[in-house]
């Protein structure tokens, strides 16, 4: 029998709140999630993993709308082109943002030299 885990072990290995989690599944982002005999949530480690690659998204400034395309790709009958294509579009944006950012610390890095100069 494989493994399970408690909420609270996923949210100990993942660092995201009871609260994330239930909202993920309520949302179909994650799941069916399995349930012990008496109800309780049990998380495998593929559910572990999809909660990581769904923070990573997260992070990388996707939102719930965006979120919930991806998975409907992964698990409809998208292509792997299209998978790829939603990636790329997104990953074009994340380096459009770095790179104004790197712009935005360059001024900032100027005017840290040019006013730290004149005391």
């Amino acid at each position: 029998m494989t493994a399970t885990l408690t909420p609270g072990e996923v949210v100990e290995r993942t660092g995201l709140s009871l609260d994330t989690l239930r909202y993920y599944e309520k949302e179909q982002l994650l799941g069916p999630v399995a349930r012990a005999a008496g109800g309780h949530r049990r998380y495998s480690e593929d559910d572990v993993f999809w909660v990581g690659l769904l923070s990573c998204l997260r992070t990388a400034g996707l939102g719930i709308a965006d979120l919930r395309e991806f998975t409907s790709l992964l698990r409809g009958t998208a292509s792997s082109g299209d998978r790829v294509a939603f990636l790329a579009a997104h990953r074009n944006e994340l380096q459009r943002r770095m790179s104004q950012l790197e712009r935005a610390i360059g001024v900032l890095d100027e005017k840290i030299a040019h006013y730290g100069a004149a005391d």
